[in-house]
């Protein structure tokens, strides 16, 4: 199996069949992210490739793999019918696989027709992870986001009608002090919309080398503290009235909350409200992110 430069793939993937697909990121501007500011440069992999890597991979693990994902960054902008050969592929290959899962940020979702994406859903795609990072349309501009949260929420009610599972990612903190509120506010209402299946959060952690970083530093950008970080997410998950599974699994968050919404509401505020009653030294420390 072949991989060139970095390979990140969600905390749910963990146990999953990394085989590349993509090499880095299309869009690869986002102020916050650092994961191919230093290249490589985007491209797609050959099929021939991807397909060949398919076949290493089971001839080295057997047929142990029940979910594969597909790296890196947007693999969802390869052509519909070279994405299809290669989940018609592993699953020739892998027959007990019950998942296919890859990125994809809505800028490119939208170019596919929804005919494309079942297409896509018959031959194995089973679940998108996607950046919705804000429903807020001036927070997402100042992070560079490159999509507009009307263009977020087509993209998200395209994959569900499709038929694919949604995991849509939120950054707490994202739009700092000055729009704490409206972040959390409008990015509530953009899921109310979307009806993801997953709302994983995720809390701003600068990271080396990032424009974001550079704004703090010059006090152009003013991070939340734990707290405030708590009472934007409070906020955020009093405002989201969609069915949807809450969770935050990650290592920048200051509290791990699970639950489904609405069922788990009131149990998840009040795991809040305990963690709000904590001094903030208790939270960890703050740190600069360094991948």
């Amino acid at each position: 199996m072949r991989y060139e430069g970095p390979i990140y793939r969600p905390p749910s993937e963990a146990d999953s069949l990394l085989i590349q697909a993509t090499v880095g990121c299309p869009w690869n501007k986002c102020t916050f992210c650092i994961a191919y500011k230093r290249g490589p440069r985007f491209k797609i992999r050959p099929v021939k490739e991807i397909c060949e890597d398919i076949v290493s991979a089971y001839r080295f693990y057997g047929p142990v793999f029940k979910t594969m994902f597909l790296p890196s960054g947007n693999t969802i902008i390869m052509p519909t019918d070279q994405l299809a050969e290669v989940c018609r592929f592993a699953r020739k290959v892998f027959s007990n696989l019950e998942r296919i899962t890859i990125y994809g940020s809505s800028r490119y979702i939208v170019r596919k027709s929804l005919e494309e994406l079942k297409i896509l859903k018959e031959v194995g795609l089973s679940r998108i992870h996607v950046g919705l990072e804000s429903g807020n349309d001036e927070v997402l501009r100042r992070v560079k986001k490159g999509t507009t949260t009307e263009e977020q929420i087509r993209a998200g009610k395209r994959i569900k009608e499709a038929g694919i599972e949604l995991s849509e990612y939120v950054i707490l903190g994202l739009g700092g002090s000055e729009f704490t509120k409206e972040h959390a506010i409008d990015t509530a209402k953009a899921i109310n919309e979307i009806k993801p299946d997953f709302v994983r959060l995720r809390t701003l952690v600068p990271k080396i080398n990032t424009l974001l970083l550079y704004q703090l530093k010059k006090g152009k950008f003013k991070l939340l503290s734990p707290h405030q970080v708590l009472e934007e997410t409070r906020l955020l998950i009093e405002k989201i009235d969609c069915e949807t599974l809450i969770t935050s699994d990650h290592y920048t968050n200051y509290i791990n909350l699970e639950g489904r919404l609405p069922q788990e509401k009131e149990r998840l505020l009040k795991q809040i409200e305990i963690a709000l009653s904590w001094p903030e030294e208790k939270f960890r420390p703050f740190f600069i992110g360094t991948e």
